[in-house]
């Protein structure tokens, strides 16, 4: 028997007692360090989005949207420089994922209140509030399912992918001077482009993570000339980079639900075909 069992409680109520952390069972303490350079990259992504609050709340919402965007760009950094550099740890895990509820979570809420949903009363508190509480949530859903979920899908919309759909609207709709303080119109489709981002987080929708590309792997030459074709009729028929971002989540948040579709459908058709015999002479 291990140690681990010889000093097993005899009832729930020791078990309360004497549960604590294991260096406290053996007497020491031990300091765990904290590793720079990822926790520094973490540190720039969860300014990012502490300065798009600071001036969403000073109206300046393009200054806003530009800096969710610019901590999307670290937070995709920190995690890829603590893999090549050896560098992961407990404590940079959780700090990143609150850097996240305050970039991803917070502080688009708090630009889209501020923008369109400040003058509608309750119901522009309770979307904003919808779509914080949702990032949380997913947050939190992610850590816990991190070691259970298929890498290839992400378990509801990415928090990241949620707050660049909601600070894309913002800044394409700033770009194009349309104020939703003059278009009565442009709150609802605010309020339920927050709703929709918020509950799609928290749905069970997978949507394709593309970590099972791998880069030093030979494609074909089709899948190059593709890529350029790609690139060649984005470039023709969006005119600013606003309206590229935004176009890009909203087709992104949008593919979950074709992927959704098309798998129910192909699974209909595959027990419909098991179901019902082959024709004769087959």
């Amino acid at each position: 028997m291990d140690d681990h069992d010889e000093r097993q409680p005899a009832d729930e109520s020791d078990a309360d007692a004497e549960s604590g952390p294991k260096w406290l069972e053996r007497g020491h303490f031990r300091r765990s360090g904290i590793y720079m350079l990822p926790n520094a990259i973490t540190t720039v992504a969860l300014f990012a989005g502490f300065y798009a609050i600071v001036q969403a709340m000073n109206s300046r919402f393009e200054l806003a949207a530009i800096a969710i965007f610019f901590a999307m760009v670290f937070d995709g950094m920190d995690g890829r420089v603590a893999r090549l550099t050896r560098t992961q740890s407990p404590f940079g895990a959780e700090y990143d994922s609150l850097s996240d509820m305050v970039s991803f979570g917070a502080a688009p809420a708090l630009i889209m209140y501020e923008w369109a949903l400040k003058g509608m009363g309750r119901m522009g508190w309770v979307a904003a509030f919808v779509y914080c509480a949702c990032a949380a949530l997913r947050l939190a859903r992610f850590n816990t399912n991190v070691a259970v979920v298929d890498k290839r899908f992400f378990q509801g919309l990415p928090s990241p992918a949620a707050a660049g759909l909601v600070a894309g609207f913002v800044w394409t709709m700033e770009a194009f001077d349309f104020e939703p303080y003059r278009i009565y119109e442009m709150r609802w489709v605010a309020w339920g482009l927050a709703v929709f981002a918020g509950l799609t987080m928290v749905s069970n929708v997978r949507f394709y993570s593309g970590k099972d590309i791998n880069l030093r792997r030979p494609v074909p030459f089709s899948a190059v000339v593709l890529l350029v074709l790609v690139i060649v009729i984005a470039s023709q028929v969006v005119d600013n980079v606003p309206e590229l971002l935004f176009g890009i989540f909203l087709v992104y948040a949008a593919s979950g639900y074709v992927h959704a579709v098309y798998s129910r459908l192909k699974a209909r058709r595959e027990a419909r075909e098991g179901i019902v015999p082959p024709p004769d002479g087959l």
